[in-house]
């Protein structure tokens, strides 16, 4: 009878793992390695004769995508950063399903013991799973299908430096107000770095997310085009997303917005009123605290 993984349960060793361990020592289980290290293509239909084989698959990267064509079998996935440091314990991993995947469940192992992260046929829309890399590697254990000819399975991950305050704040407490010390690193470290207003906010129901609509009226940062001129009035805008259950609302007055790019989209990081910024800031430059400069007019205008 086969065993139905339950969400964050911790199973004993699957079959599939037992075969794994078999095909290791019979020099049995392949191994592939993307040409740009970042992403990973593949089909299922190259071992069709044997659909119990079992592939592993290198990257060395710190975001890409992964995408498995006709899955069969199962895919071990190793993820390596590319920049320093890259011991494990610096890391957290993010993983994002694309929105149409089908035909595998995704699985957190570590040392013979899975624990279920998506199951096959979940299509909600905020799918995004986080754990420490400590944790284990990543188990994408193709479902039995009729017909796998339309099953398409991809994620898109990420690897987060745990030494980034604002990174961590943004995905494991977005709703909770950043403290001083947390407002600035995220000034040193976002992605973007903006003054401006709340002009409007949409709430996205499907999504479960926010999406703010920001006028600009000073850009201090910016990796990515997230914030242009608008072509009708030439005035700076763009728009950031946070969740939906952060409960955030059109407000008055100037607010400092950071953030970081996340699975393509700008995500609000620290977002503290701008007269309260030019406080913490003032005061960790007075003591000599100040963990970088954002520029020198920021406290006069």
């Amino acid at each position: 009878m086969r065993r139905t993984p339950v969400p964050g349960l911790l199973l004993p060793p699957s079959p599939l793992l037992l075969l794994l361990g078999l095909l290791v020592l019979d020099r049995g289980c392949t191994a592939q390695y993307s040409s740009d290290l970042c992403n990973w293509r593949g089909s299922g239909l190259t071992h069709e004769s044997h659909k119990k084989d079992v592939e592993q698959v290198y990257l060395r990267c710190s975001e890409g995508a992964i995408e498995w064509m006709y899955p069969t079998g199962a895919l071990i996935i190793h993820l390596r950063p590319n920049v320093f440091p890259s011991s494990s314990k610096y890391w957290t991993v993010c993983i994002k399903p694309l929105k149409d995947s089908a035909g595998t469940n995704i699985y957190l192992e570590r040392t013979g013991e899975l624990k279920l992260l998506f199951r096959d046929g979940d299509h909600s829309p905020t799918r995004v799973h986080c754990f420490s890399y400590e944790q284990g590697g990543l188990f994408v254990e193709a479902t039995p299908q009729q017909d796998i000819s339309r099953k398409i399975t991809g994620f898109q991950y990420e690897l987060i430096n745990k030494g980034t305050a604002s990174d961590l704040h943004m995905i494991y407490a977005p709703c909770r107000p950043c403290s001083d010390t947390e407002v600035l690193l995220a000034v040193c470290t976002s992605d973007f770095v903006v003054r401006g207003t709340i002009q409007n906010v949409l709430n996205e129901e499907e999504g479960q997310d926010s999406v703010i609509d920001v006028s600009v009226n000073r850009i201090y940062r910016q990796k990515m085009k997230i914030f242009k001129p608008a072509e009708e009035t030439g005035i700076w805008e763009g728009q950031i997303k946070t969740l939906l259950q952060c409960g955030v609302k059109p407000g008055e007055g100037d607010f400092l917005f950071t953030g970081r790019m996340h699975f393509g989209e700008a995500r609000l990081g620290c977002a503290p009123r701008f007269k309260d910024f030019q406080r913490m800031y003032k005061e960790a430059k007075d003591r000599g605290l100040n963990p970088c400069e954002i520029g020198p007019d920021i406290l006069h205008l």
